[in-house]
């Protein structure tokens, strides 16, 4: 026997080496193919969203306001009204009845309290003050 290999075995060995390669080539290929069409379906799905949400905000901005603003309350006539509010504005605290009794010059009878009192309530009714205990009123937070 000489020192050569056999040709049919060499060629056999050559095909069967190109084969393996192929074939990792293959399946290299194959897997960047699913990383793709995975990423592409991520890129699809982002994309829709992006879309519906342009689509929901063209809508959104389309439509009327569904609740109209509600008018500011109007301050009653009575000049007492306005004095209480400019105390409350100055001193920036919650109020009794009669500590504006005082601010206001009013003796300390129980008329003039309650004569407060009501007015205090009204405002609150009109939402222009809060009543943030019983007896105690504050304007509103914003």
């Amino acid at each position: 026997m000489s020192g050569h290999p056999d040709p049919g075995t060499w060629l056999l060995d050559r095909l069967d080496a190109r084969e393996q390669a192929l074939t990792e080539q293959i399946e290299q290929a194959r897997a960047q193919i699913e990383e793709l069409t995975a990423r592409l379906h991520d890129l699809d799905q982002d994309l829709d969203r992006l879309r519906i949400t342009r689509k929901t905000l063209l809508v959104l901005a389309a439509e009327p306001d569904p609740v109209p603003p509600l008018p500011a309350p109007t301050l009653p006539g009575h000049p007492a009204y306005q004095q209480i509010l400019t105390i409350m504005a100055d001193t920036g605290q919650p109020t009794r009845a009669r500590d504006l009794c005082l601010a206001l010059g009013l003796p300390l009878v129980r008329n003039n309290i309650e004569n407060t009192r009501a007015k205090l309530k009204r405002l609150v009714s009109l939402g222009i003050l809060v009543e943030i205990e019983p007896g105690l009123f504050a304007p509103p937070r914003p």
